[in-house]
């Protein structure tokens, strides 16, 4: 199959662009600028565009037979002083959908959006929180074109595990550093709450399972293990080989402050995943301690 990725240049895009090629798929990327040098992307072919500026055109997407849609921006995105309704409307509520009209009236006859897990997990956080808002309405706006023609399939995944060579990992450098005792600054406590967590392999098997078997119209919840934010970080200072062990304490942390903590502090984000969705996407579970194993042997090179 011809893939565009959009967000291809990203670590989960191009992770994403290295799984599909290795499983025979014929993978372009689309992205702002190219591929950094030193990635797995960097030879890959490239559309520059910017999907939020429509710079896309209909020309650009005929030759694809899929797109996968891997560009949706999060909070951390969010530049400081940005007015967010205006970003979440451009980003997210009105830039996807467009996007993905655009490629329906190119002839793509599938698309898979990589959404977020919190609307569908917790969707009294819709009328809430600004973000979980715009990415609940481009999932049900690209959703909404779905038709015998055009398959659109969403996964919605949760906070991801990994790293890709080329693309600086900064926050699991530094949690990498703090389990190695060089940020003394750091105390050794995570703070209250936690999430699910799913490896970025596991998201790459999930995004080949949407592209090949995806039911259209479909939004489908994908995850592996639910942990607390003490628990994740502490598996990351056990990959460092420290024998430090982290307390959990319900107040702010500089490596996680609440502001990235959508649900809020102390609140722990725990489902399961549907089985028969697992097995139809195919991706696989159990994968979070390897992936801890890779990211801290990446960031540690």
């Amino acid at each position: 199959m011809k893939v565009l990725i959009i967000g291809g240049t990203g670590m989960i895009g191009g992770h994403a662009a290295v799984h599909l090629k290795k499983t025979g798929h014929q993978v372009t990327l689309g992205a702002r600028k190219p591929a950094r040098e030193g990635t797995p992307m960097a030879s890959m072919p490239t559309i520059i565009g910017d999907y939020s500026q429509q710079t896309f055109t209909e020309k650009d997407l005929e030759p694809f037979e899929a797109i996968v849609f891997a560009a949706g921006q999060d909070i951390r995105h969010m530049p400081s002083g940005t007015n967010e309704h205006e970003f979440w409307r451009v980003m997210q509520i009105e830039g996807v959908p467009a996007f993905a009209s655009l490629a329906k009236r190119a002839g793509v006859r599938r698309f898979v959006q990589l959404g977020s897990y919190y609307h569908q997990v917790m969707p009294h956080l819709i009328d809430k929180v600004p973000y979980v808002r715009g990415r609940a309405l481009a999932d049900e706006g690209a959703r909404a074109l779905a038709d015998d023609s055009f398959n659109v399939t969403t996964l919605n995944p949760p906070s991801i595990v990994g790293a890709i060579p080329g693309i600086p990992a900064k926050r699991y450098e530094t949690i990498a550093a703090w389990g190695r005792g060089k940020r003394p600054e750091i105390p050794d406590y995570a703070p209250a709450g936690g999430t699910n967590y799913l490896s970025v392999r596991s998201l790459s098997q999930a995004i080949a399972g949407a592209l090949e078997r995806g039911e259209t119209g479909k939004a489908y919840l994908i995850g592996d293990a639910n942990l607390t934010f003490r628990d994740f970080f502490q598996k990351i200072f056990d990959a460092v080989g420290t024998d430090r062990r982290l307390v959990e304490e319900d107040r702010e942390h500089p490596l996680l402050p609440d502001a990235f903590i959508v649900p809020g502090r102390g609140v722990v984000l725990s489902y399961e995943p549907d089985p028969a969705e697992t097995e139809l996407l195919g991706y696989q579970r159990g994968d979070i301690d390897r992936a801890v194993g890779e990211v801290v042997a990446a960031v540690s090179k």
